[in-house]
């Protein structure tokens, strides 16, 4: 099937035979659906922190960062912005030339709310000699747009999200990626003062986001007391797959090399290996407030990272226990009762001698940690927080998307629609075991959770195979845990016109 220019190309790209063989397999067999236990609540699953509670867990992150762990803020920023503006090309195709649509009303009558406004003057003057306002009132709306969108213009179509300006200063206006630097400043800063940041990027645009923090870098510094170390990674071509035609046979491109796609997000558990931290915040590129916002935000994260080392900690010391080979039936007992009321892992073993509960529960407590804030359900797209059968028998917490449940499995379905809460994309990661050494992340995902999706090249359908998602299929062998958290720390930028909501504006 493969020639030798095909095994050149893997070689090429860091991809073995076996992973290309189980990719068409997975073409030709599809992914196994998961088997839903039932939705996590706040009855199971998912933890309401009470006052009480929140102090202690906000006094022991505080504590944590004066001590000499490393911490890092990871943002996946690689995206395009191209869905922002689906609206707007549509605009551009449309054979009317005047704003017609509720979201081109809308759009156009905000124009100056917008922090990209005084840059959309500017190119607009260059280009046509008049500012945005002006030629609205023209009627020339579509150059308006073009201006905005199209490379001899602010090129905004292409870009990714985070070199976007989203929020207005008197300083000056700020990026997603201006605005990340000072959030992470709030909750992620050192006792050193060091906060480390770090972006997965497009290797087309990495300079720029080099550019943009090298500018911005030394100000933030200044005004907020503290020192960036920000680094960047790309996605690696060895987590691209394959693509397929429509009877599963690999799909040419018209030099008659292989078709290869980027592999999704959960491609990204390559890059988050490689980061040698301890602890590891994840958020969302497009999901940030402007400063007035930003000390609740900051204050839920402070609380997700508190659980998260609380729990740590005391996996960490039964595991330590463990280890030493003195301990007595009541404190297995005791590490077990915390895998499941605390951990919310079940099983069905009986564990006839003690040697076979300790192995489980080294198995079960020796993991990496997560912590997911999770927000109820408001018609947010997105996964949400579930109960699921794991491929060694027990249960556990995982997030879940909709492609991975069985649309034909009535019991699955009633989950799916009973779920409270949904998954805003808020993770503190643990990623050292007790003893300090890295785990290998790489050997916590569960391969069996990607999925296929239909896209066209050329004019010519062909499937593509999505990866375990990052916070899915590739944190599935994690220990998990849900932490609700109010939809106000959930601020996404799917539309450009998201950025007129009050969330996005200084002044509400």
């Amino acid at each position: 099937m493969f020639t030798q220019k095909d095994l050149e190309q893997l070689r090429e790209k860091g991809i073995t035979q076996d992973q290309l063989s189980r990719q068409l397999q997975f073409f030709s067999t599809g992914f196994p659906f998961l088997q839903i236990v039932a939705p996590a609540s706040r009855f199971k699953g998912i933890m309401k922190v009470d006052e009480q509670q929140e102090q202690v867990c906000l006094k022991r992150w505080e504590a944590y960062l004066d001590g000499d762990k490393r911490i890092t803020k990871f943002v996946p920023a690689s995206g395009a912005a191209s869905r922002m503006f689906k609206d707007l090309y549509a605009f551009l195709d449309a054979d009317y030339d005047l704003p017609t649509t509720p979201f081109e009303k809308k759009f156009f009558s905000n124009l100056h709310l917008f922090a990209f406004a005084v840059s959309l003057d500017e190119v607009c003057h260059d280009l046509y000699g008049k500012n945005a306002s002006a030629l609205c009132g023209e009627g020339r709306y579509k150059e308006v747009v073009a201006a905005l969108l199209q490379p001899e213009g602010l090129h905004y179509g292409n870009l990714p999200k985070g070199l976007l300006l989203f929020h207005s200063y008197s300083e000056g206006n700020r990026t997603a990626v201006g605005e990340h630097l000072h959030e992470g400043a709030l909750y992620a800063r050192r006792a050193d003062g060091l906060v480390e940041v770090h972006f997965t990027v497009s290797e087309e645009h990495r300079e720029l986001f080099e550019l943009l923090v090298a500018a911005r870098k030394l100000s933030y510094e200044i005004k907020l007391g503290v020192r960036f170390a920000v680094s960047y990674s790309i996605q690696k071509p060895s987590t691209d797959t394959l693509a397929v035609d429509m009877e599963n046979q690999p799909f040419r491109n018209e030099d008659g090399s292989l078709l290869f796609r980027p592999g999704g997000h959960g491609a990204l558990i390559e890059n988050l290996n490689d980061i040698d931290s301890d602890i590891i915040f994840i958020k969302n590129i497009d999901n940030v407030v402007p400063d007035r916002l930003k000390a609740e935000e900051a204050h839920y994260k402070k609380l997700l990272a508190g659980v998260l080392v609380t729990m740590q900690q005391r996996a960490f010391s039964y595991l330590e226990k463990l280890d030493s080979g003195k301990v007595t039936s009541a404190e297995l007992d005791e590490m077990l009762a915390f895998t499941e009321n605390e951990l919310c892992i079940t099983h069905n073993e009986t564990f006839e001698t003690d040697d076979l509960l300790k192995a489980y529960l080294r198995r079960k407590l020796n993991r990496p940690f997560r912590v997911c804030g999770m927000v109820k359900n408001q018609g947010e797209p997105g996964g949400g927080p579930f109960i699921v059968v794991n491929p060694d028998g027990t249960a556990s917490l995982q997030i879940l998307e909709s492609s991975q449940i069985n649309r034909n499995d009535p019991h699955a379905m009633e989950a799916f629609r009973n779920g409270s809460h949904f998954n805003p994309v808020d993770l503190v990661c643990g990623v050292k075991c007790y003893q300090g050494d890295k785990f290998d992340l790489t050997k916590f995902v569960d391969p069996n959770t990607g999925f296929i999706s239909h896209k066209s090249k050329n004019g010519k359908e062909l499937k593509a195979l999505e990866l375990p998602g990052l916070w899915n299929g590739a944190m599935s062998d994690w220990n998990t845990l849900f932490v609700e958290v109010p939809i106000s720390t959930f601020n996404p930028v799917k539309t450009v016109n998201d950025l007129l909501r009050p969330e996005h504006q200084q002044k509400g």
